[in-house]
């Protein structure tokens, strides 16, 4: 029998990028989800879809999700869930910190 390995995960800061987005699990550790942290700063977005289910955290900041002709704000402690192949895209509409889970693992 194995023990799993508890571990604290810590993320640094923007280095000066707009948008940064780091692996906190991967496909490799053999597990059935992916985490990984984002960073946007104020204006900077991404587009949907994904090809996999997700839930965001909102940590810092804010930001908007428009999707399927919905407009949704989102701040610090807000969860969203976007399912697979969603369409839509994000806006950070300040410096935004999010923690993100992905099934399937990637």
């Amino acid at each position: 029998m194995t023990s799993a390995l508890v571990e604290v995960l810590h993320c640094s800061g923007m280095d000066g990028r707009a948008v940064q987005v780091g692996p906190l699990v991967e496909k490799a550790e053999g597990g059935p989800l992916s985490a990984y942290y984002a960073r946007f700063g104020r204006g900077e977005g991404a587009a949907l879809p994904a090809g996999y289910a997700k839930v965001w955290m909102v940590i810092t900041g804010a930001l908007t999700l428009r999707t399927g002709g919905s407009t949704l704000p989102a701040g610090p402690g807000d969860l969203l869930h976007v399912p697979e192949d969603s369409p839509g895209e994000l806006t950070a509409d300040e410096d935004t910190e999010l923690a993100c889970v992905s099934v399937p693992v990637h």
